[in-house]
């Protein structure tokens, strides 16, 4: 299991957001369109994992789907941007969803999923949700598996010019979490996960430091993501 990337939900198009970050010095694309949610996204990816910009582009679309990731980007945009939720990667996520079924959670069972790409290629995943009611509490995270191999995917990334070298000098390094009940919602996340909680209300996933912190008012939900 390893991080596989964190959602941003705005209102901006992936354009608006291409534009801004490279204003900052932050190599992003356009990520592409999932057709099937109406969605599409802005992409910058890192030596080991990705951010994205989530956003609605036919509402018509995502208004009627039953896709936890759409409702919950409804949901959010209601009130603001911001960040939103983070996605780890699984090696088998049928085996992986039999597993946390049998830690007693209720899950979407394993869905099938497409991005068509800027450039009109089709990138193919699979992808797992726990079953929660979309609200103002903490999201658990969404689990993926890619149809490709990952180090043929960094290639193909690299040949596009999406993951540059200078990209590859930085890493997501900590997902912070603002949450009314800190050990509440660790303790949940390292039943799921299989962890182990550190001294200071975190999870390690990798080489990533998920940290649970204290807040009052407000969504439960990912505050910062540290990327060094």
């Amino acid at each position: 299991m390893k991080l596989d990337h964190v959602v941003y939900f705005t209102s901006k198009s992936p354009a608006e957001i291409v534009e801004e970050q490279r204003n900052e010095g932050n190599q992003t694309i356009i990520g592409g369109r999932h057709e099937k949610w109406g969605t599409y996204n802005a992409l910058m990816y890192v030596k080991n994992a990705y951010v994205e910009w989530l956003s609605v582009e036919r509402p018509e679309i995502a208004e009627q789907v039953d896709h936890p990731l759409t409702r919950l980007l409804l949901h959010d945009l209601k009130d603001k941007a911001g960040w939103g939720t983070i996605c780890l990667s699984v090696s088998n996520i049928e085996q992986f969803n039999e597993d946390i079924i049998n830690k007693g959670f209720e899950t979407s069972g394993v869905m099938d999923a497409e991005r068509r790409t800027a450039g009109g290629e089709l990138r193919k995943w699979k992808m797992l949700f726990v079953d929660q009611p979309v609200s103002d509490e903490l999201p658990h995270p969404f689990f993926i598996e890619w149809e490709t191999p990952e180090e043929i995917r960094l290639e193909q990334l690299r040949a596009e010019g999406a993951l540059t070298e200078e990209n590859e000098k930085l890493e997501i390094r900590e997902c912070v979490f603002g949450v009314e009940d800190p050990l509440r919602d660790i303790g949940e996340w390292a039943v799921l996960l299989s962890q182990k909680v550190g001294n200071s209300n975190d999870i390690k996933i990798g080489n990533v430091l998920l940290r649970f912190i204290q807040q009052e008012g407000g969504k439960d939900r990912l505050q910062e993501v540290i990327i060094r």
